[in-house]
């Protein structure tokens, strides 16, 4: 089946518009893909506000300052190893 030919985009707001309304299957070969990595992006960030106890909080500075990072990095490890621990 012969594929139909992806448009000029005047901006990436348009690309997204167009890939919201049409299937890229109609577009691409999917059985030639390959996967890729890129290690060099930064993920997104969004600031939270997370009400803790101050108790906690003076923990969470012992531990980080036993291992020379932020409080704030401490928690972002303990959270990402429990979600890799929940994912499995």
């Amino acid at each position: 089946m012969k594929k139909k030919k992806i448009p000029e985009f005047e901006n990436e707001a348009a690309e997204q518009a167009f890939w919201a309304n049409h299937d890229s299957a109609e577009y691409l070969d999917w059985s030639v893909a390959r996967h890729a990595r890129f290690p060099n992006l930064k993920p997104s960030l969004r600031t939270i506000s997370l009400r803790l106890p101050v108790s906690m909080i003076e923990d969470r500075k012992t531990l980080a300052n036993k291992r020379d990072v932020s409080y704030q990095s401490l928690l972002k490890i303990f959270l990402a190893e429990r979600i890799a621990q929940e994912r499995k």
